[in-house]
């Protein structure tokens, strides 16, 4: 063989090799033709314009015809085609079984590669095409990743009343998710927590539903402002924002979680449908259907709520997701009924499914009620359009992996700053000495000597509270990086003010300590959802000696970590000064600034403080309220001249 014949002997090969490095969204015919002209120039050349053998010409000919049955214009892979056409036309290639795919989430333990080519979970038809959504709950920073920033929970952000704070608190983690190559977050929580017996009140902004709809900033946060001109309820975003969890999942009876939420539909809009609203107009990607109940019809078989009205009245253009396993809670007990359950789920409205772990079932299950034609072909169709109009403005055919730039953002000084500042304006100053007495605070930073006391003044573990690293949260030092309030207080007094810990002095030990004055630090220990749901809402032991022994002895100031009003009347006649710092997160610094006085208190309460938990539920506007603390108070302070 020649030199020549070796060469074109190698043609096919270059040739594949070439049209799969210049493939680009979907012109394969351009750059074969083009790759072909290229190389009957080359021939000519190398054999000075003699004539091309016949069998040459007939090879070009027959990868040119090869070239014109294989090539096709995508219009899905164009990212300049409008997004309606890039749905449209993806569709139209689908089989059943892959839009089915596209409807189920999975948990991660069970996500293998098998898995998700076999099932097509996530995936678009071609199993290379990584276009799959990874969900994770970010709901006060990245709070499942070691060293990432944790913010303050809703319930302090609330106190604020700063939306503008809680949408930078969204850019930011927006950017610490991303650095970790996630797109999606199950954020915000925009319930209306009417009853602090609840578990997840702390996710809750506050109980006044204009509180709650103004702090739906965090959702541009997130996702990014829409940009000019483009249509309201389209999402656009940095990351997935998921409002959640719709609807009326605050106002359970008793507040028991996943409970039954009795209420008119007058009081269900006008209380727990307001965030709903501003979140949409925000352009909130998906919404998430809550456990509970509304007038004892499950909210993830309520067609008439999620279809009817989300949909249809107003607007929402994204797609709606069950929670972890919601489809199944439909029946009692859950899964009793599962066909039933995803018959009652889909037609209700939901689009995506959380099934963690029984995914085959559904898939199974899905398609059969399909082809029985027990749920139409137009129900599926909606959902999956709605899917990848989320995939599709997400970028994520375009850019599918991880931003390896981000990595720094992860834990970033400027985003610990930003907490700090989150956690000062989030303190709320419920006493500070009696009306003839000079205040307590701002405390001096040169002083003798000082107690530091309580279990939560040395815990990072109980100031972030749960959903930090793990679910129901973790008490102690080791869950992650940050700054404890003892550590802060160590850090802001004067070098030479003597600092001395003690979790439970007892009273004859501060008694003949002489200190300067006391601060004392407890709480409740972390927990999530229904772990969280208290009826008695009192402060956990030792808790209450703590307080009684060392305010007993000396002026002292509490501050009470939580993620709700506890019950604190018993003790507020023995306290010099009374703060609620929530769950302030990470960022411990930013008590300390406030309490030595380098910035003054701003925060307002975003809940009633009761006396009693006799009176809850009990909330602003109620005809019998006589609170504790009313909802909106809070004493403010000057800052400390240096």
């Amino acid at each position: 063989m020649s030199q020549t014949d070796a060469k074109w002997g190698l043609f096919p090969f270059v040739f594949s090799a070439a049209k799969q490095s210049l493939r680009f969204y979907g012109f394969e015919l351009m750059t074969m033709m083009l790759l072909m002209m290229v190389v009957v120039v080359m021939l000519m050349i190398k054999q000075k314009m003699a004539r091309i053998p016949i069998a040459l010409l007939g090879l070009l000919l027959f990868y040119f015809w090869a070239a014109m049955a294989e090539a096709k214009y995508m219009k899905y892979k164009d990212p300049k085609q409008p997004l309606n056409t890039r749905i449209k036309d993806l569709m139209s290639r689908m089989t059943l079984e892959e839009k089915i795919g596209q409807m189920v989430q999975i948990d991660r333990t069970v996500a293998s590669a098998d898995v998700m080519k076999k099932y097509l979970i996530g995936l678009f038809i071609n199993p290379s095409w990584n276009s799959m959504i990874y969900g994770i709950d970010a709901v006060h920073g990245h709070n499942n990743v070691y060293k990432a920033t944790i913010f303050p929970h809703n319930v302090g952000l609330g106190a604020t009343r700063d939306p503008e704070l809680v949408k930078r608190i969204g850019a930011a983690t927006a950017l610490e998710v991303r650095a970790t190559g996630i797109p999606y977050v199950f954020a915000p929580c925009i319930a209306v927590c009417r009853d602090p017996r609840w578990g997840r009140c702390f996710e809750s902004y506050s109980e006044d539903p204009k509180v709650v709809q103004a702090m739906t900033e965090i959702v541009p946060g997130l996702q990014g402002d829409l940009p000019p001109g483009s249509q309201k309820g389209i999402p656009y975003q940095k990351v997935a924002a998921c409002a959640k969890h719709y609807v009326g999942d605050g106002g359970t009876t008793e507040g028991i979680n996943e409970n039954n939420t009795v209420i008119s539909r007058h009081g269900l809009l006008s209380i727990h449908m307001g965030g709903y609203y501003t979140s949409i107009i925000k352009g909130v990607s998906t919404v998430m259907i809550s456990y509970s109940s509304w007038n004892g019809k499950k909210m993830h078989a309520n067609q008439e709520l999620i279809t009817g009205f989300l949909k249809n009245t107003l607007r929402f253009r994204g797609f709606v997701i069950s929670d972890w396993q919601g489809i199944d809670r439909i029946t009692s007990p859950p899964h009793a009924n599962y066909s039933y359950s995803i018959e009652a789920g889909i037609k209700a409205g939901i689009d995506m499914i959380m099934v963690p772990y029984n995914y085959t079932e559904f898939i199974d299950g899905l398609t059969y009620q399909v082809k029985s034609k027990i749920i139409p072909m137009s129900r599926i169709d909606d959902a999956v359009r709605r899917i990848l109009r989320v995939k599709f403005v997400m970028g994520l055919f375009e850019s599918p992996l991880a931003d390896h730039s981000l990595v720094h953002e992860l834990g970033s000084q400027v985003h610990r700053e930003l907490a700090r500042e989150a956690v000062r304006k989030s303190l709320v100053l419920l006493k500070n000495g009696e009306p003839a007495d000079k205040p307590l605070l701002p405390l001096p930073k040169k002083a003798p000597k000082i107690l530091v006391a309580g279990t939560h003044a040395d815990n990072l573990g109980n100031q972030c509270g749960g959903w930090t690293i793990e679910w129901q949260g973790l008490s102690g030092n080791n869950l992650t990086s940050g700054t404890t309030i003892l550590s802060a207080i160590k850090k802001t007094v004067d070098p030479k003010t003597k600092v001395v810990y003690k979790e439970n002095p007892d009273l004859s030990y501060v008694k003949s300590s002489k200190f300067s004055y006391a601060i004392v630090v407890v709480g409740e220990p972390p927990y999530a959802e229904t772990f969280g749901d208290n009826l008695n809402l009192t402060i956990p032991d030792p808790g209450p000696s703590i307080i009684t022994n060392v305010c007993g002895a000396v002026k002292c100031v509490v501050i009470v970590i939580s993620g709700r009003p506890l019950v604190i009347q018993p003790y507020v006649d023995q306290i010099d000064a009374l703060v609620a710092a929530w769950l302030p997160g990470t960022e411990g610094q930013g008590v300390a600034d406030v309490l030595f006085g380098d910035y003054g208190f701003t925060g307002k309460l975003s809940r009633t403080w009761f006396r009693t938990v006799e009176q809850v539920p009990m909330n602003v506007g109620d005809r019998h309220y006589d609170p504790l603390f009313p909802f909106g108070f809070g004493l403010t302070t000057e800052p400390t001249k240096a």
